[in-house]
């Protein structure tokens, strides 16, 4: 069963986790360093899971796969970021980020990538919510990123984020029966929200 929650190690005083503390962690442990700080997530639960692997399939569909560049993205699944912004913030996984083919033309043959995501996804869980809101969705600002979206796969809702100098909500979406949305920066690719989450 997947813990409902995140585990916060802070680090002794005038030290930071490093890389090597990521790589102590047990088989199934998510490690970032957010705010200076070791932040632990267990493996998410299924319907995250669910959600997070359709978004990437129809993202992925409509803009990766063939695509022409320019034009095209990248649709990656919890890339592991080290975007050297902001040293509390070493290491960042987000659930998916896209990056533009004119942002990123080519993939790195890396264990990570270094190139700031044009978008970001965020699945919320009870653990990590606050994480998602309070550390990341602030650092993802001061990086650049243009588009942030949240999901709560149980309340079965989206939020849209568009950077302009500061997070402005976009608009917040519910999956009613039959909704289809188009959010920004995938304004053209019609969404079956309604379905994405695994059930009407």
């Amino acid at each position: 069963m997947n813990a409902p929650y995140s585990l916060y190690s802070a680090p002794p005083e005038h030290t930071r986790p490093t890389y090597a503390d990521i790589e102590a962690l047990p088989d199934g442990v998510r490690g970032e360093i957010l705010g200076g700080m070791l932040v632990m997530s267990p493996r998410p639960a299924t319907p995250h899971v669910h959600f997070t692997s359709q978004l990437g399939m129809v993202l992925g569909h409509a803009h990766a796969l063939g695509m022409p560049r320019p034009g095209g993205w990248w649709i990656e699944f919890e890339p592991e970021l080290h975007l050297s912004i902001d040293a509390d913030y070493a290491v960042v996984v987000p659930d998916l980020a896209g990056w533009r083919y004119e942002s990123m033309n080519e993939l790195a043959l890396a264990p990570a990538i270094t190139v700031v995501p044009d978008w970001v996804c965020e699945v919320l869980s009870p653990g990590t919510e606050s994480t998602d809101r309070a550390l990341k969705l602030p650092f993802y600002g001061r990086a650049g990123v243009k588009h942030v979206w949240l999901v709560n796969p149980t309340e079965r809702s989206l939020e849209v984020y568009e950077n302009d100098a500061g997070w402005r909500l976009h608009g917040a979406f519910a999956a009613a029966q039959h909704a289809v949305v188009h959010a920004p920066p995938f304004e053209g690719t019609p969404l079956p929200f309604a379905t994405m989450f695994g059930r009407p």
